[in-house]
């Protein structure tokens, strides 16, 4: 069995080389693996850290247009039988890919599969769990419980459900697993901890809260017609969480209250942008 593991990498010099020493440490006599790197163009040590590191990684240093197109470009560019996404700030823990490839013999009916992880700080140490969980597509909608660095796929669900969607800067792995889960796709959870992803003030993801929950919202109109109501809520929190109440002359309660109101009229409902322009102003936010 041949695994392809794509990593999408810009500016994480600093990271980088933890990250291709977490997959060459994974290598087995059982199967074989393809590491290659997608750099937008790095201007850090990233380029020289590729050039050389051992054992070598195919690798390409190129502007590109942001990590979706890169992962993208990587899975192209590969054929292994399984692929795993592993950004170039995140690693694998020891003998992950052993039990993933291990858990795909044992189950050729599953095609996605995902494991457990923790969120890691800038020098590796786990400082808490994430929080996955059991496959469940219902719950699934309601909060993201698959952590990405965490999860393999069978090379046959690229060719049948496509790439990532390109338009999408933020919740593209999401996304991808909500459209495989509304396709019927089989996902399978392996129960022990496989990856560490790191999370950190200039992390994309936690640097960019609302733009993230902003783009959820509208990756969850377009896929399924509507916002679970628990997105919206988030989304109201974080808005608060992101401007002072004081702003606002509103209670905490109140303002999220309101917010959730207009994100629902916003994202639900089919109203002109006028009407919710005014709708915002007479809830006062």
């Amino acid at each position: 069995m041949k695994i392809s593991i794509v990593t999408p990498s810009y500016q994480q010099g600093q990271f980088i080389e933890r990250t291709l020493q977490s997959v060459a440490s994974q290598m087995s006599p059982d199967f074989e693996i393809e590491h290659v790197v997608f750099d937008g163009g790095s201007s850090d040590n990233t380029v020289e850290i590729l050039k050389q590191f051992r054992p070598a990684v195919r690798w390409l240093s190129k502007k590109d247009n942001g990590q979706t197109d890169a992962v993208n470009k990587g899975i192209r560019d590969t054929d292994g039988e399984i692929i795993g996404w592993l950004n170039s700030d995140d690693i694998y823990y020891p003998n992950a890919i052993v039990r993933v490839v291990a858990y795909f013999n044992a189950h050729p009916e599953i095609d996605v599969v995902y494991g457990m992880a923790d969120h890691i700080d800038l020098e590796d140490h786990a400082f808490e769990s994430y929080p996955s969980e059991p496959w469940n597509f219902d719950r699934l909608q309601e909060t993201c419980f698959i952590c990405q660095p965490a999860l393999f796929f069978r090379r046959r669900v690229i060719e049948q459900y496509g790439v990532l969607d390109e338009s999408l800067n933020y919740c593209m792995d999401y996304e991808y697993w909500l459209r495989l889960g509304k396709a019927g796709v089989s996902f399978g959870y392996l129960e022990e901890k496989l990856a560490g992803s790191r999370l950190y003030a200039d992390n994309k993801t936690l640097g960019s809260r609302v733009k993230v929950h902003r783009e959820i919202n509208t990756m969850f109109k377009t896929l399924f017609g509507r916002v679970p109501d628990r997105w919206l809520f988030n989304y109201a929190h974080v808005l608060f969480e992101e401007n002072s109440s004081t702003q606002f002359g509103l209670s905490r309660n109140v303002y999220i209250s309101l917010q959730s109101i207009w994100a629902s009229l916003k994202w639900n409902h089919k109203l002109s942008t006028s009407m919710l322009k005014q709708i915002k102003q007479w809830l006062g936010l």
